[in-house]
């Protein structure tokens, strides 16, 4: 026989507000929240440590590594690339550039043309057409082979590139030498 006590509850009374007024049946308006202060008006931030910098966690916190120091692209570290790579996955005659070196299979997907770099490690027998960047050694042995190197590394490029610019400031410091040692004789001449 089912008793009452074991019957199973058929309603549900919504829970009971906390902190909305003595009419809520619960305490007041400053229930669990105490009288005054941040706490009891509004939440405090998990970071919040105090108003003091010096003892905040921030401060604590070691420095990043290149910190507002943004590292240019330039300096991606290098995939390398052998002669005795090339000379046994290409025939004579063909070109050797990225999108050729990625079909291969030799280089991962997602590179630019200067990370890649070729160096002179192993024999050249054949003769290839090569548009990357090479090293002194590896140039001379695909020239070597009868091959021809496309285009220059880009960091010969840069070398002068950067001479042309020291020049060219040169040039500039010239001028304005000439200009001010002109103004000057100019100046004598009229006193």
């Amino acid at each position: 026989m089912v008793k009452l006590n074991q019957l199973p509850s058929i309603t549900s009374k919504p829970k009971k507000r906390i902190g909305r007024g003595y009419g809520s049946g619960v305490g007041g308006h400053t229930t669990i929240r105490g009288m005054k202060g941040l706490k009891a008006r509004n939440k405090v931030k998990l970071t919040f440590d105090g108003t003091k910098i010096k003892k905040s966690w921030l401060k604590r916190l070691p420095f990043w590594p290149g910190k507002r120091r943004h590292k240019p692209l330039t300096h991606r570290e290098k995939v390398i690339i052998n002669l005795d790579q090339l000379e046994a996955n290409f025939k004579k005659g063909q070109l050797v550039d990225l999108k050729s070196l990625i079909a291969k299979g030799l280089l991962p997907k997602g590179l630019r043309r200067d990370q890649v770099k070729l160096l002179g490690r192993g024999k050249m027998s054949q003769s290839l057409k090569i548009n990357l960047i090479c090293s002194k050694i590896a140039r001379e042995k695909v020239l070597k082979a009868g091959g021809e190197v496309l285009k220059e590394s880009l960091e010969k490029a840069k070398e002068t590139q950067k001479g042309s610019k020291k020049t060219k400031v040169k040039a500039k410091k010239k001028t304005k030498k000439a200009s001010q040692a002109k103004t000057n004789s100019k100046g004598k001449t009229k006193k």
